[in-house]
């Protein structure tokens, strides 16, 4: 007697659990756009200094992706869930009133958790890259050059996060930043 086939699944070796991949898809959607609402505020944060051109850099391709991910849902006739972007948008906006020490001012802590939160989810980002790129070995409506490409991306834009969130550090408690080796940016 053979086990059951789970829900959604194709043949051996294919799609499997297609209404799982419409939520992680769109959790992802979702996340590109909390990303892309964090680095605007940074952006507008760092105006006029040294990170400001890797941030406008940054910030087109996080739109770029945020399109991909919209564009690789249709090709796999996923609904885009615009409640989660909505959901991810409220968040961002609800995380700038955290509490940092400073009740009227910014505090320099904030420059900090920011390239840290956003450098981390650049690494989750790169990793649901690599996941469908597992899935496009198998499923034709995937691009699957695409999908290399951002995952090569990513992996430049955690590069300079990395450095600039050592330098944000550095500047905020002291020491100094120089670069990481290859086992601490992974």
């Amino acid at each position: 007697m053979s086990e059951p086939t789970p829900t959604g699944s194709a043949a051996s070796g294919g799609l499997r659990n297609a209404e799982l991949l419409g939520i992680y898809v769109n959790d992802h959607l979702a996340a590109a756009t909390g990303g892309v609402e964090l680095v605007s505020r940074m952006l507008s944060r760092h105006s006029g200094t040294p990170y400001e051109p890797k941030l406008e850099q940054l910030l087109d391709e996080l739109r770029e992706e945020r399109s991909a991910h919209v564009a690789m849902a249709g090709a796999l006739g996923i609904p885009v869930r615009a409640y989660k972007q909505l959901g991810t948008w409220v968040a961002e906006k609800l995380s700038r009133a955290k509490l940092n020490g400073r009740l009227f001012s910014r505090s320099p802590l904030s420059d900090l958790v920011e390239f840290e939160f956003i450098a981390t989810a650049v690494l989750a980002k790169r990793a649901g890259f690599e996941t469908l790129l597992e899935l496009a070995a198998v499923e034709p409506r995937l691009d699957r050059a695409l999908l290399e490409r951002l995952v090569a991306q990513a992996d430049d834009q955690h590069k300079w996060l990395a450095d600039a969130r050592r330098e944000v550090a550095a500047r905020v408690f002291g020491g100094a930043p120089g670069a990481a080796d290859a086992a601490a940016d992974t």
